[in-house]
């Protein structure tokens, strides 16, 4: 009975390790696409109508377009952005998602700045992808991400 108990706790670790795999997907893509300044890559990661946003350091909330992050990031060359994260929580119901992400962020190799990311996932046509983020930035306090 041990031993059912066993492969059924492995088998149950393996289907929730691979559904995390398939809800990381777009978020690692996000920060690749980041990397490799792909605008494909980069859209690729977002629902039809994503929302994106960053909390200042006041408190506001700045919101930001899918299109203008993606053609800011278009502008710099590969390997110019750099964005290394830890998945810290992920959290499931049905076709919903929610993933907290602590990160530090690099420019042209040099460290920025850090904070975290709070995603919103949605499943459409059997894929995970991102239909809200929002993050917050500074500069003391930081725990770099290697």
């Amino acid at each position: 009975m041990n031993k059912i108990a066993g492969i059924l706790l492995l088998l149950g670790a393996f289907c929730f390790g691979q559904q995390n795999q398939d809800i990381e997907k777009p978020i690692r893509n996000l920060f690749l696409g980041m990397k490799n300044a792909d605008p494909e890559l980069l859209k690729s990661a977002f629902s039809e109508n994503a929302v994106l946003q960053t909390i200042a350091k006041d408190g506001t909330v700045k919101n930001e377009s899918i299109q203008d992050f993606i053609a800011s990031v278009s502008k710099f060359s590969t390997g110019d952005l750099e964005e290394r994260i830890l998945v810290d929580a992920v959290h499931t119901d049905g076709n919903l998602a929610s993933v907290f992400t602590p990160y530090s962020f690099y420019l042209k190799g040099k460290f920025s700045h850090c904070g975290a990311n709070s995603f919103q996932l949605v499943k459409q046509n059997s894929d995970w992808k991102i239909q809200y983020v929002i993050d917050t930035r500074r500069k003391d306090n930081c725990r770099e991400i290697k």
